[in-house]
């Protein structure tokens, strides 16, 4: 086949592409430049799209005696991650950026023009396992390393772009990763993961979001009510926070509160006890099903609302604009925003069924 290899600079993309040359495919690697200044020197774990990422990608293509390319895809991250990530937070959101962009960048932008310049297949250094071939509909899975599981963020790929993707390191624990990149002399065998929200290097997202959104008053509210203090924008919490509240004194019991709601037309932030986070429904939209078929009807399954945790039964109830989800177990620190991804019951809860887009709790 021929494969085009998504090469961040990081060591998973780097033995991803390794892989896919030792399988006898046809490898070409693309660094993508996602940031709109790149100038910028990389900071440890923090950022992307650095000098330092694309002289890494280029040296491990290089190493790998693939041909290398560049792909400028700022604008497109810039109005489909960044932009939707800001409006998001606008509107009391609390969004998942890393699922965004294998949404729109790496599995439709990138997807699309390997597609139409001959490529068979995407293959990343994504932490999942597939099989494309599967009965009914391709099978996406957790990985065999669950501290490096990336399944969650995948679970929004619709069966035609799972059909067209490789994730050749889904089957194998990071520390054997590592020992790989070193055995075939990559440099970035030893490199930090990156972590954070990639276009935010510095780690201070509500800054970041001040600079774009500006100060948006309102009142920080208990759940009788009562005034507590003010705020300078909703884009500042998000459901279950606790620290940076601003709040004066403590709750009559003495225990921490927690964000439990945010209103963005009026701009209140509800607050209240960690007892009052606990959600039991989930509604959501647009759902997105793995194997290209919806389920007939309503079906057990396993679901998961954070990328690391966050995950219990349920009763999945189709409905005219979504779905209703009921846990059999309560999760907390549920908010609109955030996907909820469906995995089958059984075999351990390993094969992703497919997402939705959280719109409500209760």
């Amino acid at each position: 086949m021929r494969v085009l290899a998504a090469m961040s600079g990081g060591v998973d993309s780097a033995v991803a592409a390794a892989r896919a040359v030792a399988a006898g495919h046809e490898v070409v690697g693309v660094h993508l430049a996602l940031a709109r200044t790149r100038d910028a020197l990389r900071s440890g774990s923090r950022g992307c799209c650095s000098r330092e990422d694309a002289a890494d990608a280029a040296r491990a293509a290089d190493m790998l005696e693939i041909p290398y390319y560049v792909w400028d895809l700022s604008e497109e991250f810039a109005r489909d991650v960044v932009d939707d990530f800001v409006a998001a937070y606008a509107a009391g959101e609390t969004p998942n950026p890393c699922l965004r962009c294998n949404e729109k960048i790496k599995f439709a932008a990138v997807l699309d023009r390997a597609l139409a310049l001959g490529f068979d297949a995407v293959c990343t250094g994504h932490y999942a396992r597939l099989d494309a071939d599967a009965p009914d509909g391709p099978e996406l899975r957790r990985s065999a390393d669950d501290d490096k599981d990336q399944s969650y963020v995948l679970a929004v790929l619709r069966a035609d772009q799972l059909r067209h993707a490789m994730f050749p390191i889904g089957d194998t624990p990071k520390p054997v990763i590592r020992d790989e990149a070193a055995a075939l002399g990559l440099r970035v065998a030893g490199k930090p993961d990156s972590h954070d929200i990639c276009f935010i290097p510095t780690g201070d997202t509500q800054g970041f979001l001040s600079e774009r959104l500006g100060e948006r008053p309102g009142e920080i509210v208990d759940s009788t009510g009562e005034v507590l203090g003010t705020h300078s924008g909703v884009h500042g919490f998000t459901v279950g926070q606790r620290k940076g509240l601003g709040i004066d004194r403590p709750a009559a019991d003495g225990r921490p509160r927690y964000v439990l709601g945010i209103e963005p037309v009026s701009g209140t932030v509800r607050v209240g006890s960690d007892a009052a986070l606990d959600v039991s429904t989930i509604e959501a939209r647009t759902p997105v099903w793995s194997s290209g078929t919806a389920p007939d009807g309503p079906f057990s399954a396993v679901a998961q609302v954070r990328a690391h945790g966050g995950i219990a039964p349920c009763e999945v109830v189709p409905v005219d604009d979504g779905l209703r989800v009921e846990l059999s177990e309560p999760l907390r620190g549920v908010a609109p925003g955030q996907a909820v991804a469906f995995y089958r019951p059984d075999a351990g809860g390993d094969v992703v069924l497919g997402s939705a887009t959280i719109t409500a709790t209760a």
